[in-house]
C-alpha cells in the first residue's frame, strides 16, 4: 500500500493521509477513463462535442415557432445594422407586427395594475406618509388584502405549487363572475403565462405518436411546437376562410374519423377563442355544436381563451367553454374542459410579467393529483404573475377610486385596437390579390395572398416557401415584419401572413403606405 497526503485548499483544515492499494497506482491515471484508451478509437474518429444536431433529442428538431423565427431573426439583424449605420436601409425603423406584445410597440400599462403591483413588491411604501398621494386608495386596499395572502408577505417568496390560495379564490370569483357558474379555487393552476400550462396538458396526455390532439389550423404555433417536443401527433381540422374561418363540425368528424382510421388514438380537441391567427370570435351556437361533439366522442377541450378580453364587433360576445357546457346541462362527470388564460394578452398586454392560468373541470381525484405533481416539479410560478392573474379577474369595480380611470384606459385601448383593425383590414382588402377577413377579436389578421406563378417560382430557386419568399422581401424593404402563414398552417396551396394590430395608431398609416407601395412593386415585378 501507499500514502498520499493531500492539502486542502481550505487553510483551517489539516492535511489528510488516505491510502490507495497498490494495485490501482500501479495504472497511469488515464487508464482509467475507458473511452479514451480504447484501441478502436483515435482522436480523429471522436467527436470532439457530447451534443451535436445528430444526437440531439430529434423532437427539438421537429419542433417549430415561427413567430419568432427566420423573419424575426433577419429583423433583428436590420435593427442592429440600422442603429450601427443610420440610413443603411430604405426605412428608418423596424416595424414589429409578428407578436402579440403591446408595451414593446407603446402601449401604456393598466395604472391600477401596476400600482397594486408596485405596492406588493415593495410593501414599505405603505408606511410612508405621502402614500395616499402617490398611489389611489383602492390600489393601497388591494395591496394590502393580497399581502396579507402572501407568505411572509414577500413576493420573493415561493407560493404554493398551484399558486396561492387567496388570489386562486380571487381568480374563481372572477370566473364566476363571467360565467354564472360556480368554480372551485382548487380547480386553478397559476402558471407564468398560459404556454406552461398548455405544455402541462401536453406531458399529461401526450404518451407516443399514437396520441393525437385535434388543432385548428390555422393555429398558434405554441400547439404545433409542443405536441412535436412531447412526441404527440397534431391532427389537423381545417377553419373555413370563406365563412369568416368558421369551425364545421362537419371537418371535426372527417379528421377525427380519418385519425381514428389510422390507428390514432385522439384524446383532446383544441381550441382557441378568440381566434389566433385568425381573430374570429366563435358564436355561442357553435360552441354548443363544439361541447356536444366532445362529449359524443370522448374528447377533453383544451380552451385557449387567452383573448377573452378583446372582442371587436357588438354582435359577438365572448362565452367561455365551461359557461356553455354548464348552459347545456353538463357538469363535472359529463366532459373535461381546461380553459387557459393569460395577463399577456386581451387589452392589458403584461406578456414580461408572464402571469397565467388553467382552470380543470371534469377530471377524476387521481389525475388531479398527477396534475399537482407536474405543477409542484416547478416549484410555483412568479408571484407578480399571480397578482396580476389575480387582478385581470377582479379589476376595479363602480364605486372604486380607479374605476373610471380603469374604464378609460381600457375603452380608450380596445377602440383603438378596433380602428387599427379596421384600417389594416381595409388595406388589405385594396390590394391586388389580397383578401382579409374581419378581426372580431383578440389582435391579428391574416390576409390571403394570391402570388402569381413567377413569384412562387423565384421562391422555389431561393428555397424557401411563397409566403416567407414575400415576407422577407416585405421585410427588406419597408422594415414591416409579419409572419408567413407556413408557420401557422394553411390550406394546402395557398398563401397568408399574420399581421398584428399593434403598432401605435399614429404608425398605421406609414404602415399602409409602405405595404400598398412594396406590394405594387412586388405584383408589377412576379407578374405573369
Amino acid at each position: 500500500m501507499q500514502n498520499f497526503s493531500v492539502v486542502s485548499s481550505f487553510p483551517l483544515k489539516p492535511a489528510c493521509t488516505f491510502t490507495i492499494p497498490k494495485y490501482i497506482v500501479k495504472f497511469p491515471p488515464l487508464r482509467l477513463c475507458s473511452r479514451l484508451h480504447t484501441s478502436s478509437l483515435t482522436s480523429s474518429t471522436m467527436d470532439p462535442s457530447p451534443l451535436t444536431i445528430d444526437t440531439i433529442n430529434p423532437k427539438v428538431l421537429k419542433c417549430e415557432y415561427a413567430v419568432r423565427g427566420e423573419v424575426v431573426t433577419i429583423a433583428q439583424r436590420l435593427q442592429q445594422e440600422l442603429k450601427d449605420n443610420p440610413g443603411s436601409h430604405p426605412f428608418e425603423e423596424i416595424l414589429y407586427c409578428n407578436i402579440g406584445n403591446p408595451q414593446s410597440l407603446g402601449q401604456h400599462p393598466i395604472t391600477f395594475f401596476r400600482e397594486v403591483l408596485a405596492l406588493c413588491d415593495h410593501p414599505f411604501l405603505l408606511d410612508k406618509s405621502e402614500i395616499s398621494c402617490l398611489f389611489s386608495a383602492d390600489s393601497i386596499r388591494r395591496a394590502q388584502k393580497i399581502l396579507g395572502l402572501i407568505p411572509g408577505k414577500a413576493t420573493g417568496a415561493y407560493s404554493h405549487s398551484q399558486g396561492i390560495k387567496g388570489l386562486r379564490e380571487a381568480i374563481a370569483a372572477g370566473i364566476e363572475a363571467r360565467d354564472g357558474f360556480p368554480s372551485n379555487p382548487d380547480d386553478i393552476f397559476l402558471t407564468d403565462g398560459a404556454s406552461p400550462g398548455v405544455h402541462m396538458m401536453m406531458r399529461l396526455l401526450i404518451r407516443s405518436e399514437s396520441d393525437g390532439l385535434l388543432c385548428p389550423i390555422p393555429q398558434y404555433p405554441l400547439y404545433s411546437a409542443s405536441i412535436a417536443l412531447h412526441g404527440g401527433t397534431l391532427v389537423p381540422y381545417y377553419l373555413n376562410e370563406a365563412t369568416g374561418w368558421g369551425l364545421d363540425i362537419s371537418e371535426l368528424k372527417k379528421q377525427l374519423h380519418a385519425a381514428r382510421s389510422n390507428g390514432m388514438s385522439v384524446r383532446a380537441l383544441v381550441v382557441i377563442n378568440p381566434g389566433n391567427p385568425t381573430g374570429q370570435v366563435l358564436t355561442e351556437e357553435n360552441q354548443k355544436q363544439i361541447v356536444e361533439f366532445c362529449k359524443k366522442e370522448g374528447l377533453i377541450i383544451l380552451a385557449d381563451e387567452v383573448y377573452q378580453a378583446n372582442v371587436y364587433v357588438p354582435e359577438k360576445q365572448f362565452h367561455s367553454f365551461k359557461k356553455v357546457a354548464r348552459s347545456m346541462g353538463y357538469g363535472e362527470k359529463e366532459i373535461s374542459i381546461v380553459s387557459f388564460h393569460s395577463v399577456s394578452k386581451g387589452f392589458y398586454g403584461e406578456c414580461g410579467k408572464r402571469g397565467g392560468y388553467y382552470e380543470v373541470t371534469g377530471f377524476s381525484a387521481d389525475i388531479r393529483a398527477q396534475i399537482y405533481k407536474l405543477a409542484s416539479v416547478n416549484l410555483c410560478s412568479n408571484i407578480a404573475g399571480q397578482i396580476l392573474a389575480s387582478l385581470i379577474m377582479n379589476p376595479p369595480k363602480a364605486g372604486d377610486d380607479s374605476y373610471e380611470s380603469y374604464l378609460a384606459e381600457r375603452d380608450g385601448i380596445l377602440s383603438s385596437l378596433a380602428r387599427r383593425a379596421k384600417t389594416l383590414e381595409d388595406a388589405f382588402n385594396s390590394l391586388e390579390g389580397v383578401t382579409c377577413n374581419k378581426a372580431e377579436g383578440a389582435m391579428y389578421l391574416f390576409p390571403q395572398i394570391y402570388l402569381p406563378e413567377k413569384a412562387i417560382k423565384a421562391a422555389a430557386a431561393a428555397k424557401t416557401a411563397p409566403d416567407a419568399f414575400y415576407c422577407k422581401r416585405l421585410l427588406n424593404a419597408t422594415g414591416i415584419v409579419v409572419v408567413p402563414g407556413t408557420g401557422f398552417g394553411q390550406v394546402p396551396g395557398t398563401w397568408h401572413f399574420r399581421c398584428t394590430v399593434l403598432p401605435q395608431e399614429e404608425k398605421i398609416p406609414a404602415v399602409v403606405s409602405r405595404l400598398s407601395e412594396f406590394h405594387e412593386d412586388f405584383m408589377n415585378q412576379f407578374r405573369d
